[in-house]
């Protein structure tokens, strides 16, 4: 059976000479590696303290990349200490409903009569501003 690491203990880990990630539930020590990742250190920095499974499909490693993180394989996470995130939905993606349709509909408007009130005051302070003069 693989050795269960909180994900607490694998946020601790997290600088050049002392790198752990988490990809897909199975955390990997890679500081011995970070020097030679391709993408270099400041890549693997960054995904350092979180679940780094997102980042590593998006750049659609390689078969070879994903045998030789094998050699760095140290245990599994303990799934019951990952904090739990929201998943982002795009708002392309969102469902509408009737309270949203109508909160989006009043932006809309106010996006055409601020600039428009704004107009109408510029106007009458101008001619008010004449009208005084002469």
């Amino acid at each position: 059976m693989a050795k269960l690491i909180s994900f607490h203990d694998v946020a601790k880990h997290k600088c050049k000479n002392d790198c752990w990630i988490l990809i897909h539930g199975k955390v990997y020590d890679v500081s011995s590696f970070i020097d030679e990742h391709p993408g270099g250190d400041n890549v693997l920095l960054a995904v350092t303290g979180k679940d780094a499974s997102t980042d590593f499909d998006d750049v659609n490693h390689s078969n070879e990349a994903k045998e030789t993180m094998k050699k760095y394989y140290i245990g599994d996470v303990d799934k019951s200490t990952v904090p739990v995130t929201a998943k982002y939905i795009p708002p392309w993606e969102k469902e509408s409903t009737p309270e949203t349709t109508k909160d989006e509909s009043g932006n809309k408007m106010l996006v055409y009569l601020v600039p428009l009130l704004i107009l109408g005051v510029a106007f009458f302070l101008r001619f008010y501003n004449n009208k005084q003069t002469t």
